[in-house]
C-alpha cells in the first residue's frame, strides 16, 4: 500500500508492550475459573454444567490466546492456509462438546453450525490470494455481523436455557473472524492483540471525555436517554464492565475497526474513507436496538464509531479502542437509561 495509508496505521504496535501467551493463559485460568465458580453458586452441576463450561473455556482460550505475542505468526508459519481450517475443526468439535454434554445435540443444529464456521472459511479460502477489499470479505464480514444480530441462538445454544446464547455466539464468529482474516487471508495491521504503550492512555482517556462531552447533551436534548444511575447495582459495575469489554466491546472492535474499517480503508486507498465508512455502517448496525428504526441509537452510535475508529488509527490496536468502547458503554448502562 501507499506510504500515505501506512503512515496512518498500525505504526505504533510493533513496539507496544503485547500479552505474552503464558499471561494469556493465566488471564484465560482465571476468567474460566471465575465462570466456573459463579455458575456452581448459581446452582449448576453435572455433566450439562461441565460440557458448557468446557466448551466456554476452550472458546474463549482461542480468542484470548490469539491476541497474545506471536501465536498468530508461529500457527501461521507452520501450518500455512490449513491453520484456519483446522481452527474452524476445533471450533465445531467444541460446539460438538457442548451439545452431546447437554443432551441437546439435533443434526439440524450440528449442521448449521457447520455452516456458520465453514462457509465463510471457504469464502476465506477461496480468497486468499486477493488483496483485502475482495468481495468475500465484505461477504464474510456481513455473515458475522447477521450470525451475531439475527441468528436463533437461543435454538443453537439451548442450555441453560439460552442464557448464554449471546456469549457462545460471539465467541465463535470472533473465533471465526480470526480463522478468516487472521489465520487464512493472513489481513495486516488489524491491531487483534492485548498489549499497552503509556501514552494510549491519552488517546483512549482523551477519546472517552471528549465523545461524553458530545453524546449527553445530545441525547439528553433529543431526549433518547435520561439520567437515572444504579447506585444500587455499583458493586458489580467492574464485574458487568469487564463482561462488555469481553463480550461486546472487544468483538465489535474486532469486527468494525480491525477487520471493517482496515479493509475498507485499503479499498478505498483512503485511511479517512475508511474511517468515515465503518463508523458509519457501525451506526446503522444498531438501528434495530430497541426498536426499528432508531434513528437516535444509529446517530450516537456512529458518533461513537468516529471516535473508537481514531482510537483504533492512533495506537493500532482493537484493544486502546475496546477500552474507549467499554467505557462508553458501561457508562451508559449505569448512569442513563435508553427512553
Amino acid at each position: 500500500m501507499p506510504l500515505r495509508y501506512n503512515s496512518l496505521l498500525i505504526k505504533i504496535l510493533p513496539a507496544a508492550r503485547q500479552l505474552g501467551p503464558l499471561p494469556a493463559i493465566s488471564l484465560w485460568a482465571v476468567l474460566s475459573l471465575a465462570a466456573g465458580l459463579y455458575g456452581a453458586w448459581l446452582g449448576f452441576g453435572g455433566r450439562a454444567f461441565a460440557a458448557t463450561l468446557t466448551a466456554f473455556a476452550f472458546l474463549l482460550l482461542v480468542m484470548l490466546l490469539s491476541a497474545s505475542r506471536g501465536v498468530i505468526e508461529t500457527l501461521s508459519a507452520r501450518l500455512g492456509s490449513a491453520a484456519g481450517i483446522l481452527l474452524g475443526a476445533t471450533l465445531f468439535l467444541a460446539y460438538l462438546i457442548y451439545v452431546l454434554g447437554t443432551n441437546t445435540f439435533a443434526f439440524s443444529r450440528a449442521g448449521a453450525v457447520l455452516a456458520l464456521i465453514f462457509v465463510p472459511l471457504a469464502a476465506a479460502v477461496s480468497a486468499e490470494r486477493r488483496p483485502a477489499g475482495a468481495w468475500q470479505d465484505f461477504a464474510i464480514l456481513a455473515a458475522v455481523w447477521v450470525t451475531v444480530k439475527f441468528s436463533p441462538a437461543h435454538w443453537l445454544w439451548p442450555y441453560p436455557g439460552g442464557k448464554l446464547s449471546y456469549v457462545f455466539t460471539v465467541l465463535v464468529m470472533v473465533n471465526v473472524g480470526i480463522a478468516a482474516f487472521l489465520l487464512t487471508r493472513h489481513l495486516a495491521d488489524v491491531g487483534y492483540s492485548i498489549g499497552w504503550e503509556p501514552h494510549w492512555s491519552l488517546y483512549t482517556v482523551g477519546s472517552f471525555l471528549v465523545f461524553g462531552c458530545v453524546a449527553i447533551p445530545s441525547g439528553l436534548a433529543l431526549h433518547f436517554m435520561q439520567f437515572a444511575p444504579r447506585w444500587s447495582s455499583a458493586a458489580s459495575l467492574p464485574v458487568a464492565a469487564l463482561g462488555i469489554l469481553i463480550f461486546t466491546a472487544w468483538p465489535e472492535e474486532f469486527l468494525f475497526r480491525g477487520l471493517l474499517q482496515n479493509i475498507l480503508s485499503r479499498k478505498t486507498n483512503s485511511a479517512l474513507t475508511g474511517w468515515c465508512a465503518a463508523s458509519v455502517l457501525f451506526g446503522l448496525s444498531h438501528i434495530t436496538n430497541g426498536h426499528f428504526p432508531n434513528w437516535g441509537y444509529a446517530l450516537l452510535a456512529t458518533v461513537a464509531g468516529f471516535f473508537y475508529g481514531w482510537t483504533w488509527r492512533k495506537s493500532g490496536s482493537i484493544f486502546a479502542s475496546a477500552i474507549v468502547h467499554a467505557l462508553v458503554d458501561a457508562t451508559w448502562h449505569f448512569f442513563f437509561r435508553t427512553m
